[in-house]
């Protein structure tokens, strides 16, 4: 129940300063002069409004598999599945897609493509690289008894990061037709829109799976008792 409603908290702050960027306290009407370009103005385009509401949803789902987690264990304690060093390089992988997918809204927002093709192959090659890591991370599990229908731990585990691969999965594809969209386009500030909406998901990608990986070492039940402490 906490882990939701930290997450809950956390929608609330972001959707309310993301509200207080939207100027709806403004009357347009009694404005003069030409109306902003789209896509120039303080908004956001549909499509990225769609995908933060989006990731809000999936966010609020892995809150409450994550609060489950930490229940399950509370009630009936076992031992966590131990992860393969391979999980530190695939958590690399994904920071380093995240951060490519941010030069390529740099590189469009500035209407260049000296780094914006090679950041957006980089970002794509170590998002395959993550999900192909955490293939490798199942079969190591796999073969030494972590197995699928196992032990609760176990269980959780494979629920938990193949829902995530999952959706990682879902943003390769959103990226691949965003690009394939605009391979044409003169403008380079035209694949801007798009690739804005990816490099949030890749954003809210990581930023889940962080909480997952220390849910998943144990860390978070380490800090929710030393609230508890704290508190009693």
């Amino acid at each position: 129940m906490t882990v939701i409603l930290a997450f809950l908290a956390l929608v609330a702050l972001v959707a309310g300063l993301w509200l207080s960027q939207q100027r709806l306290a403004s009357k347009p009407w009694l404005e003069t002069g030409i109306a902003p370009l789209a896509g120039h103005g303080p908004g956001r385009a549909p499509g990225f409004i769609f995908i933060a509401v989006f990731l809000a949803v999936v966010g609020g789902l892995f809150a409450m598999l994550g609060s489950a987690f930490v229940m399950q264990i509370e009630e009936t304690p076992w031992e966590l599945v131990p992860l393969p060093g391979r999980v530190w390089l695939n958590t690399a992988l994904l920071l380093l897609a995240s951060l490519f997918l941010q030069f390529v809204v740099i590189s469009a927002q500035a209407g260049t493509t000296r780094w914006l093709r090679a950041s957006l192959v980089a970002a794509s090659v170590a998002t395959v690289a993550f999900l192909a890591g955490q293939v490798q991370v199942w079969i190591a599990l796999t073969a030494s008894g972590y197995r699928l229908e196992g032990t609760p731990a176990a269980s959780f585990f494979y629920l938990i990061t193949g829902l995530h691969g999952l959706h990682v999965l879902g943003g390769i594809i959103a990226l691949t037709a965003v690009c394939l969209r605009h391979a044409g386009a003169g403008d380079v500030k035209a694949l801007l829109p798009g690739i804005r909406a990816c490099a949030l998901y890749w954003h809210a990608l990581l930023a889940f799976w962080l909480m997952l990986f220390a849910l998943l070492q144990g860390w978070g039940n380490a800090f929710l008792a030393l609230c508890r402490a704290v508190v009693n």
